[in-house]
């Protein structure tokens, strides 16, 4: 701190400003310390030092009879101790069909529950368990099964349109006549097993067969693995989307995902609300759904209920209403969803007090429509990167309106985060854009085996960059401009979107908008904005420029209008910035054309 000394009328006195990088989040901040950009989050609750079978482990112990998880379209219901019952009989079915401590299993497939059994499942048998996307097509999925060489895939046959085993077999021709658990594949050298969650398939195993396959001494070889399996070691491999090269497999540890859980929850009130019950639409394949929901729920004995196996904005209101929950998570693209449903008024969501909206950028007037309509009061908005396990920022359900609906919240507990110039490295001013950059528990082991993408994004000193841009208040709140690459430069002017959206959603006719760049000869980059009308309205161009002259500057009034009806997006429900801009530069190109 420093002592300011001044005198007045021959009076001397002290002022004592009290100066520090540090904030105390116990509890929301109160007063501003920072005076540059640089944060480190403070606490008198230590980290855990456990894995993830010693955190279901205690919460089994604490609460036997309490339901751990509810998958409302496949009528599943477990307590934690049927639940424990499960992941012993799998983690063992595992061990004897030769899967050893450090092998990799491919979980390939939506919200159900054998997502989250094998997901602790692995856990405990010290397996890695790499969250494929259910989304992936042919090329995409032997891409990634073949980086991290997965011995095993557990999927359904198929998910709506996404054939999964005829994919496989495709790929490994070699399945329709292998012996079950003995395929030697071509192309996938290292796949030994494919687990095939409902029909039988030749030359697969059924779920059935992995559940009955351990014995009493493959239990006893799973109890001898628990003094083994370090809290340091690779439980969880994601792929990031790959919406702007070929997708990085982050491979996070015990001690990333458990204690990203745990002051997850400590911040959102896991740790003092008599029996939280989460409404959980986000896919499991993300770190929001397998670390918000699945280890919150071992780490801090919480209800999750998963309304559909695919995103359903109509059965999440359903499954507030039905199974009384008390939370909501989302990304913002379901939130606008459920908003927007006809007969949301008819669903009586009054039990649900909090949530977190995550997964992308949140505009402000949505975070106000959450509050105001769907009457979340609580309702936080959390910031992070499936490469910090994922959150690094994080609001409070107690801030004010300003602070939930502008900022991602402030630094979680144990964590650093500076913004940096991105040209020079250097800290910017309080209050300056610029790259966000983490530190502390949370940051990933490695992108698993590409050691030049890990050392480009994780300094020699371990800060993680996330190539996103933001800026820190002097109470250590974040707000989040954008990402780098989805920076538009107008004539040497840099623009974020994210400042554009925002404003455009304050129009009451707009029910979402996103801004990108498209190519211009003079200017370099123009802007065009791709917005989605409220259902029934009608709207020009024109009526949308004229209401952004003069309330904000005139090289930020988008030079494009396109109307949509809806966006590309990835299946954890981020839009595809990128997918976005070349659709329209295709649609103005024919425009221009006619």
């Amino acid at each position: 701190f420093l002592i300011l000394k001044y005198r007045k009328k021959s009076t001397r006195r002290s002022i004592i400003l009290y100066v520090s990088s540090d904030v105390h989040v116990d509890y929301p901040p109160i007063i501003p310390t920072l005076t540059t950009s640089y944060v480190h989050g403070t606490s008198s609750t230590s980290l855990l030092h456990m894995t993830v079978a010693e955190a279901l482990q205690k919460s089994v112990e604490r609460w036997p009879d309490r339901e751990a998880m509810v998958f409302l379209q496949d009528g599943v219901r477990k307590t934690f101790a049927q639940f424990q019952h499960d992941v012993d009989q799998a983690a063992a079915g595992l061990l004897a069909l030769g899967l050893k401590k450090g092998d990799r299993l491919g979980m390939w497939g939506p919200n159900t529950y054998e997502w989250i059994l094998f997901q602790f499942a692995t856990a405990k048998a010290g397996i890695i368990l790499v969250a494929v996307n259910p989304a992936y097509q042919l090329q995409e999925v032997e891409f990634a099964v073949r980086k991290v060489g997965c011995k095993a895939i557990v999927c359904p046959t198929q998910f709506k349109s996404q054939k999964y085993c005829d994919m496989l077999r495709k790929i490994c021709p070699e399945i329709e006549k292998c012996s079950p658990g003995d395929l030697k594949s071509a192309r996938l050298l290292d796949l030994r097993s494919v687990i095939v969650l409902d029909s039988r398939q030749p030359g697969m195993l059924h779920f059935e067969d992995v559940m009955q396959a351990g014995s009493s001494q493959h239990m006893q070889q799973l109890q001898d693995l628990q003094k083994m399996i370090s809290f340091d070691d690779p439980i969880n491999i994601q792929f990031t989307s790959g919406t702007t090269g070929a997708p990085k497999g982050a491979t996070l540890s015990h001690h990333n995902i458990i204690n990203n859980s745990y002051f997850i929850g400590r911040r959102v009130g896991f740790t003092w609300r008599p029996h939280p019950r989460i409404c959980v639409p986000v896919p499991l394949y993300h770190c929001f759904g397998s670390v918000g929901a699945g280890i919150c729920m071992a780490v801090h004995g919480i209800s999750v209920i998963f309304p559909s196996a695919g995103y359903d904005g109509k059965a999440n209101l359903a499954a507030m209403e039905s199974e009384r929950c008390t939370f909501i998570y989302g990304t913002p693209t379901m939130y606008i969803d459920m908003l927007n449903q006809p007969d949301l008024a008819k669903y009586d969501l009054s039990s649900v007090e909090t949530g977190i909206v995550a997964g992308a950028p949140c505009p402000q007037e949505l975070v106000k429509k959450v509050i105001s309509q769907l009457g979340v009061k609580e309702i936080t908005v959390g910031y992070g990167t499936t490469e910090n396990s994922p959150v690094t920022f994080l609001a409070s359900p107690l801030d004010n309106m300003e602070r939930k609906s502008e900022t991602v919240g402030y630094i979680g507990e144990h964590l650093e985060a500076k913004i940096v110039d991105p040209a020079t490295g250097i800290v910017v001013p309080l209050g300056t854009p610029g790259e966000v950059l983490i530190r502390g528990y949370c940051v990933m082991l490695e992108y698993w085996g590409d050691a030049a993408k890990t050392d480009e994004c994780i300094t020699k000193d371990r800060w993680y960059k996330t190539g996103d841009i933001g800026s820190i208040d002097a109470y250590g709140y974040c707000r989040i401009e954008g990402r780098i690459k989805d920076m538009i430069i107008r004539g040497g002017e840099n623009i974020y979107p994210a400042e554009i959206e925002q404003f455009l959603h304050k129009y009451p006719k707009i029910k979402e908008a996103q801004v990108v760049g498209v190519k211009d000869e003079r200017m370099g980059e123009e802007l065009c904005a791709c917005i989605k009308l409220v259902d029934g309205v009608d709207c020009t161009a024109e009526e949308i420029k004229a209401y952004c002259k003069g309330q904000i500057s005139h090289f930020k009034i988008p030079r494009y209008i396109l109307f949509v009806t809806s966006y590309p997006l990835t299946v954890t429900g981020k839009i595809q910035k990128n997918k976005l801009r070349e659709q329209a530069e295709k649609e103005l190109h024919l425009k221009e054309g006619k």
